[in-house]
C-alpha cells in the first residue's frame, strides 16, 4: 500500500526532506504545505541581494512549486497554512490564505519543518512601517523597495547576531550610515568577548556606529525618521530600522498538537527525530539536538543542520535506523572586511558551566598567517581553542580575512571524529605557499596547545595585564619584558614595560630580577615564546607570555584607539580628493607593496622606503595588516611624517604619507588634527626649589588635560628616594655616594639661601603660611594625575640607586623612553 507523507514547512528542512524521500522512494505521495509563497530559497544570501552583490532576485529561489512537481513529483500547496493536527486521526486540518477554503489531509507520516520567526518584542513603536525583519523573500522584497523609493540616509540595526551584522555591512556597502545596538556588551554571541573586539575593531574602523550594552526603550517617529530611545537615556536617529534581535521557534502547531516540547519551545525529538508522538517527526529551526561536545540538550538553528537531519529523517521514513549525533554549531560570517567563524563550545559557556581555566580548561590564542608569508596576499588569522588536560576540544574561533572557512572545518571535523590536540598536530594538510603554510594554523594550535599542557609555556591574557597595571599594589611583584625591535617600540609599548630586544635577551637576561614574574610580549606572540624559553632556561620559574602579542591586545582597546579606514571612493573624477586638503596624483608617488607582511615587517618597510626619499614626497602603502593603519599614524607621529589618507581597498589597508610634517597642522576630513600638546620635563636638578618648580609645572599642565612625563636624571633622582628606604647591600663606593646624597624630597635643600637649613625652613614656612603646598603634597599629586615619573636606569646605575629604595609609582625607563615622549611633546622642559 502506498503511503502518504505530509511535511508542513519547506526550506532547508522541508525541502530537503521531500527531495531525499523522493529519492529513496518512487511510489510514495509526498505533500509538502507552506503558508508562504516560496518552498526553498536562499535566505542566508537575503542580507547580500539587498546589498546587491547578488544582483538577481531569481538567484534566491532554490525551487519552485512546479519545478518540485516537474522533478520530484511532489505535490507543493504554497498559500496554504496548516492550522492544525489531529494526532489521533492521523489528520491535519489546512487552510488555504487566497481562496480562504479549509479542508482535511490525511497522513501516515507526518513531518513538521516549521523554522523560527523573527522577535518582535513589544516595544512601543516597533510597528512602524520604516522599521523591518529579515527572514523571508518578502521581507526583503519590502526592505530592498525602500531603500529604492525612499532612498534612506540612514540605518540602525538592533541585534549583533548573523543577520544584523550581515545587514549592517550590506546597508553600508548601499552608502547608509549605519548604526548597530547590542544590548549585550560584544555582538556575535557564539564567540568570546575578546574575537568580538576584532570585529567592533574593524566595524568601527568602517564608521558604523557601534553602542554595546544598551537596549531598546521605545521608538518616536517623525516625518519618516525615527528616534530610538535606549534604555541608557540616549538616542539614535535613523531613516530606516533593521531588527535582528534573535529568533523563536514556530511551535504553535506542536503546541496544539500535545507534542513534547522544551522550556524554550522546542519541540523534543529522538536521536531518530521522531517527536514524542509516533509517526510525527521534526526536523530544523524549531527541534532541540544534543550539543556534541556536552551531550546535553540545545537548540541550534542553523542551515547545515537542518539540511542533515532531513536527509537522516527521510531515510528513516523509508525504513532505515540512522541516528542524528547533534550538533557542534559550526558556523561562519563576512562582517566586513573579516571573517568569523566558530564551532563547539565558547569559553563564556565553560565558565557558564562551572570549569576553571587552566584547572578544567585550558586556552590557545595564537596569531598565524592565512598562507606563506613570502607569498603575495597573505593576511592575519587569530584563533583560539579550548581543549581538556587529556587534549579532547571543547571549541575555538577564528577571525580573520582568508582562509578562515577551511580552518574552521577542519577543527570542527576534528572534533566531529572526536579528534584531540596531538591528532591537529599531525593533520597532513595540502600545502602550497598560495594555500597555506609548511605547518598550518591548525597545526599551531595543536603544537601550542601541546606546549600548554606539558608546562613549556605559560600564557597571560589581555585583560590580566590589565588588572595587573591598574592593581598598585602589585606593581612591585612583576616585570613587564618587550622584546621587540627599538623601531616597534615607537609604535607601541605598554606602560611601564622594560625593553631588550631578543636579540639581546641572552646577554641581559642579568638586568631582571629572578624573584619577579616576567611578562613577556612581542607583536604576534613568536619572539615572546622564544624569549620566555631564554629566560626560563637561565632560573627565572615565573615566567608568562601575553597570549596573542601586542597585536591582538592593542585590538582589545580598539575603543581608544582613533583610526578609520575608508573605502574606495566611488568618483567621476578620480583625481579629486574630497574632504583632503593635501591632492595626491599618481605622478607624485612612490609606491610599496607590504602586502602579506606581518607587524612589524610593514613598519620596517617603510622606515627604510621613507628614509631614501626626499622631503614632502609622498609614499603610498599597502598592506594586509589589519594593524598597520593605526600603527602607522603612531610612527607618523613619532618619526615627524604626515600621514596623508587612510583608506581601504578589498583587503588591503592603503595609507598616503608625506615625508616630513606639516609647519602646524593637517586637515583631513574636514577636521584639524593639531600637534602634540604633551610636556616633559627633564628634572636634573636635586635643589627644593627647582624640585618645586618642576612639579607646579606638571600639575598645571595635568590640569589642562596634557599628558606629561617627568624623567628625573642624576641628582634629580633624590627627590624620589623613600625617606626610610630599606637597607641595601651595596659596593662602598655606592654606599659613599648614598649617605652624600639626600634621601628623598624633605631632605634637598635651596639651590641658595640654604644657610645651614635655616633658609630652606623659612621657604617651607611661607608656603605654608600662603597655602602653597609642599613637595611632598605636590608630588602626591602629580601621581594621582596620571604623570609619568620615569627614573632613568642609567643614572641609577650610576649613582649606585635600587628600584627598592625610590617611591612606589615610580617607572623606569632609558633615554629611548623618554626621548619617544619628548617627541609627542610641544614643550621640553630641562631644570
Amino acid at each position: 500500500m502506498t503511503k502518504k507523507t505530509v511535511i508542513i514547512g519547506g526550506v532547508a528542512g522541508g525541502a530537503t526532506t521531500a527531495t531525499r524521500l523522493r529519492r529513496r522512494d518512487e511510489s510514495r505521495q509526498i505533500i509538502m504545505f507552506e503558508r508562504g509563497d516560496y518552498i526553498s530559497y536562499a535566505n542566508c544570501g537575503l542580507p547580500y541581494y539587498i546589498g546587491d552583490v547578488i544582483k538577481s532576485r531569481d538567484a534566491l529561489l532554490l525551487q519552485t512549486p512546479q519545478a518540485m512537481m516537474n522533478k520530484y513529483d511532489i505535490d507543493v500547496r504554497v498559500s496554504s497554512e496548516v492550522t492544525k493536527i489531529f494526532p489521533q486521526d492521523k489528520k491535519i486540518e489546512v487552510k488555504n490564505n487566497k481562496t480562504g477554503e479549509v479542508y482535511l489531509e490525511t497522513y501516515d507520516n507526518l513531518v513538521l519543518a516549521t523554522g523560527s520567526s523573527p522577535l518582535k518584542p513589544p516595544i512601543p513603536g516597533i510597528d512602524a512601517p520604516n522599521i523591518f525583519t529579515l527572514w523571508t523573500i518578502p521581507d526583503t522584497d519590502q526592505i530592498k523597495s525602500y531603500l529604492m523609493e525612499k532612498k534612506p540616509k540612514s540605518a540602525a540595526v538592533i541585534g549583533g547576531g548573523f543577520i544584523g551584522l550581515e545587514m549592517a555591512e550590506n546597508l553600508h556597502k548601499e552608502g547608509l550610515q549605519v548604526s548597530l545596538i547590542e544590548m549585550q556588551n560584544q555582538v556575535m554571541a557564539p564567540v568570546d568577548l575578546e574575537m568580538a573586539n576584532l570585529v567592533h575593531e574593524n566595524m568601527s574602523m568602517n564608521q558604523v556606529n557601534l553602542i554595546l550594552g544598551d537596549g531598546v526603550k521605545e521608538f518616536h517617529h517623525n516625518h519618516g525618521s525615527t528616534k530610538i530611545q535606549l534604555t541608557s537615556g540616549a538616542v539614535v536617529e535613523a531613516d530606516m530600522v533593521i531588527l535582528s534581535i534573535g529568533v523563536r521557534p514556530n511551535n504553535e502547531l506542536a503546541k496544539q498538537a500535545g507534542l513534547a516540547l522544551n522550556k524554550k519551545g522546542g519541540v523534543v525529538v529522538d536521536e531518530y527525530l521522531q517527536t514524542s508522538i509516533p509517526d510525527i517527526y521534526a526536523v530544523g529551526d524549531v527541534i532541540e539536538v544534543d550539543h556534541f561536545v556536552t551531550k546535553d540538550r540545545t537548540m541550534v538553528p542553523l542551515a547545515g543542520p537542518a539540511n542533515k537531519q532531513a536527509r537522516i529523517l527521510a531515510d528513516n521514513l523509508v525504513g532505515d535506523k540512522k541516528k542524528y549525533y547533534g550538533t557542534l554549531g559550526t558556523a561562519v560570517a563576512k562582517v566586513f572586511d573579516l571573517d568569523v567563524a566558530s564551532v563547539g563550545l565558547n569559553e563564556k559557556q565553560l565558565i557558564a558551566m562551572g570549569k576553571v581555566k587552566n584547572k578544567d580548561y585550558f586556552v590557545a590564542l595564537i596569531n598565524q598567517k592565512s598562507h606563506a608569508g613570502y607569498y603575495p596576499g597573505a593576511t592575519p588569522l587569530t584563533l583560539k581553542m579550548m581543549f581538556d588536560k587529556k587534549g579532547k576540544i571543547f571549541g575555538g574561533q577564528i577571525v580573520g580575512q582568508d582562509g578562515v572557512d577551511k580552518r574552521i572545518d577542519t577543527l570542527a571535523t576534528t572534533m566531529r571524529l572526536n579528534g584531540t590536540i596531538y591528532d591537529l598536530e599531525e593533520l597532513e594538510l595540502a600545502y602550497a605557499p598560495p594555500f597555506s603554510s609548511a605547518k598550518d594554523p591548525v597545526n599551531m594550535l595543536g603544537f601550542v596547545a601541546e606546549n600548554i599542557l606539558r608546562g613549556m609555556v605559560s600564557f597571560m591574557d589581555w585583560n590580566e595585564v590589565d588588572a595587573l597595571l591598574e592593581d598598585q599594589s602589585k606593581k612591585n611583584d612583576y616585570i613587564i619584558l618587550d622584546v621587540t625591535e627599538e623601531m616597534e617600540r615607537m609604535v607601541f609599548a605598554i606602560p611601564g614595560s622594560v625593553h631588550i630586544p631578543l636579540g639581546q635577551l641572552h646577554k641581559r637576561y642579568k638586568e631582571l630580577d629572578k624573584n619577579k614574574q616576567i611578562i613577556v610580549y612581542c607583536t604576534i606572540g613568536v619572539r615572546s615564546y622564544n624569549g620566555a624559553k631564554i629566560l626560563s632556561q637561565n632560573g627565572f620559574k615565573k615566567v608568562v607570555v601575553l597570549a596573542g602579542g601586542t597585536s591582538f591586545y592593542k585590538s582589545m582597546h580598539y575603543d581608544k584607539r582613533d583610526i578609520q579606514m575608508e573605502p574606495t571612493p566611488k568618483k567621476e573624477n578620480p583625481d579629486k580628493e574630497e574632504g583632503n586638503t593635501v591632492k595626491v596624483t599618481n605622478k607624485e608617488v612612490r609606491v610599496l607593496d607590504c602586502c602579506g607582511l606581518q607587524c612589524p615587517g610593514p613598519i620596517m618597510k617603510v622606515h627604510e622606503a621613507i628614509s631614501d626619499m626626499k622631503e614632502n614626497e609622498i609614499l603610498k602603502v599597502s598592506a594586509t595588516d589589519m594593524g598597520f593603519a593605526a600603527d602607522i599614524s603612531s610612527w607618523c607621529r613619532r618619526t615627524g611624517n604626515t600621514l596623508v589618507k587612510t583608506e581601504r581597498q578589498n583587503k588591503e589597508n592603503i595609507v598616503f604619507i608625506k615625508k616630513g610634517g606639516d609647519a602646524c597642522c593637517i586637515e583631513r576630513e574636514n577636521k584639524v588634527i593639531e600637534t602634540p600638546q604633551g610636556k616633559t620635563i627633564i628634572v636634573f636638578s636635586g635643589d627644593l626649589d627647582k624640585v618645586l618648580a618642576s612639579f607646579i609645572i606638571a600639575n598645571g599642565a595635568a590640569s589642562m588635560g596634557r599628558p606629561v612625563t617627568m624623567f628625573f636624571t642624576f641628582w634629580g633622582l633624590n627627590a624620589l628616594r623613600k625617606s626610610d628606604g630599606p637597607s641595601m647591600k651595596k659596593p662602598f663606593m655606592d654606599k659613599m655616594f648614598g649617605s652624600m646624597m639626600p634621601k628623598g624630597s624633605k631632605k634637598l635643600k635651596l639651590s641658595k639661601m640654604h644657610m645651614g637649613g635655616m633658609g630652606t625652613a623659612m621657604m617651607k614656612k611661607v608656603m605654608n603660611d600662603k597655602n602653597v603646598d609642599s613637595l611632598e603634597t605636590l608630588m602626591k599629586h602629580a601621581m594621582d594625575k596620571g604623570i609619568r615619573l620615569v627614573a632613568c636606569t642609567m643614572s641609577m646605575d650610576i649613582m649606585g640607586i635600587k628600584k627598592e629604595e625610590l617611591l612606589d609609582g615610580v617607572e623606569y625607563a632609558g633615554v629611548a623612553s623618554y626621548l619617544g615622549d619628548a617627541e609627542e611633546s610641544n614643550v621640553n622642559l630641562f631644570i
